[in-house]
């Protein structure tokens, strides 16, 4: 695949993931609190798809499992979030279905296959190990807050989740300096302060908006705030 466009899949999905980030951390930082909101989780999904394809055409493993791990955790928090069943029956089809799609594709393709991945050259044995390592550590945070969720009966981002996403940003952050890989090595460097502001969120920080103190950014985040659900 042309590296144009190569690239410009895989910051299509780095923008997504960071967008939902900042969405989330924007109207956290409203409420003074940590908030789970469903646009967070539904982003996650389109933009999971779409790493999941750059990882492909990357024929970077680190990246597939990463996706693969935590795609139906996304779908599970919609669940648990009570709006799964609101979505339109064919989109839940396509949820449901493209992993088991791309699955076949990849065991019976021929120039992007489980071959081309594991044979890909370009990373050394030591290099995968980091990126599976720190993909690994990232993907580990969805599964804690998943079994956190469902212990509560509800979607949350608790504590721990952002320290997992700190520790997981960094590790992928070095990975990303030694694979070369922009896409990876911005959306982990800016992912790091939100992820670091939400910890504050949870131990009892004030909200940056109110300690700015000015009134019309205030009011200007409340209304935005209202409007992400």
């Amino acid at each position: 695949m042309n590296d144009y466009l190569l690239y410009g899949l895989g910051f299509l999905a780095q923008f997504l993931f960071f967008g939902r980030t900042i969405l989330q951390w924007f109207k956290s930082e409203n409420e003074g609190e940590v908030i789970s909101p469903v646009l967070y989780w539904k982003i996650s999904l389109v933009a999971s798809m779409i790493m999941l394809f750059y990882g492909i055409f990357r024929n970077d493993f680190a990246i597939i499992m990463g996706q693969a791990l935590v795609y139906f955790v996304y779908a599970r928090n919609l669940q648990l979030k009570k709006v799964w069943k609101r979505l339109h029956v064919v989109v839940r089809v396509i949820v449901i279905l493209a992993p088991f799609a791309i699955t076949i594709w990849l065991l019976t393709g021929d120039s992007y296959s489980f071959k081309t991945i594991f044979g890909n050259q370009e990373i050394a044995p030591w290099l995968l190990l980091l990126g599976v390592a720190g993909q690994l550590i990232f993907t580990f945070r969805f599964i804690y807050q998943w079994i956190y969720s469902e212990k509560e009966k509800e979607s949350l981002l608790p504590i721990g989740f952002w320290v997992i996403s700190t520790l997981g940003a960094l590790v992928i952050f070095v990975y990303a300096i030694l694979r070369r890989d922009p896409v990876l090595f911005i959306s982990n460097g800016l992912g790091l302060f939100v992820y670091v502001r939400n910890i504050l969120l949870h131990s009892g920080r004030k909200s940056l908006f109110m300690a700015i103190g000015n009134q019309s950014l205030i009011r200007l985040s409340q209304w935005i705030s209202e409007k992400i659900r």
